[in-house]
């Protein structure tokens, strides 16, 4: 037991957040979801990024950022499900250049070296469930739209890895940006 708390630790992920109409759909979704499995609810959000521990980098990271690129368009390419708590149930985009962008983006500015691999995918629902559900849930869920547009970043302090409902609702928003924001 002691391995797996040692494995564990404070970081900073930094989410792409949609703008409406999506953000609303996707809010329903999860908090509807949220509600029927007895889950934690938490904002819509493309993880860009999960880097250390550095409050001081997060306040320059998002800035930075958010002058250097503006709204972001991407594909919605379907639900999809898995047996991983954290994309339980979850819209898979496609990886395109805008995204990776980003991402150089907020590693670069973040100096961080960590082994994050960018899969745009936005969570639905974060509970351990049996495929059987899962599969019966991503064929029901209909996405009203086949591209998602997001406007907005925020620099979140999570526990890595995320693996239940208490360590979700850890989850601290430490500053927030609006894409091609100017401010500091």
């Amino acid at each position: 037991m002691e391995l797996a708390l040692v494995s564990r630790r404070i970081v900073i992920a930094y989410w792409l957040i949609p703008a409406e109409p999506a953000h609303s759909f996707l809010q329903r979704a999860i908090n509807d979801l949220a509600r029927r499995y007895h889950a934690p609810l938490f904002v819509p959000h493309v993880t860009i990024h999960v880097g250390a521990n550095h409050f001081d980098a997060a306040e320059l990271v998002l800035p930075k950022a958010a002058r250097e690129c503006q709204s972001i368009t991407v594909k919605a390419l379907g639900i999809d499900h898995s047996d991983e708590f954290i994309k339980t149930l979850f819209v898979l985009f496609v990886l395109n250049a805008k995204l990776q962008q980003l991402n150089t983006i907020v590693r670069s500015a973040a100096e961080d070296s960590s082994d994050y691999k960018l899969n745009p995918h936005l969570s639905l629902l974060y509970k351990k469930i049996p495929p059987v559900v899962r599969c019966e849930l991503a064929a029901s869920i209909k996405v009203p739209f086949s591209e998602v547009t997001f406007d907005a970043l925020q620099a979140v302090r999570c526990i890595s890895p995320t693996r239940s409902r208490a360590d979700v609702e850890e989850w601290r928003v430490i500053t927030a940006r609006s894409l091609g924001s100017i401010g500091v």
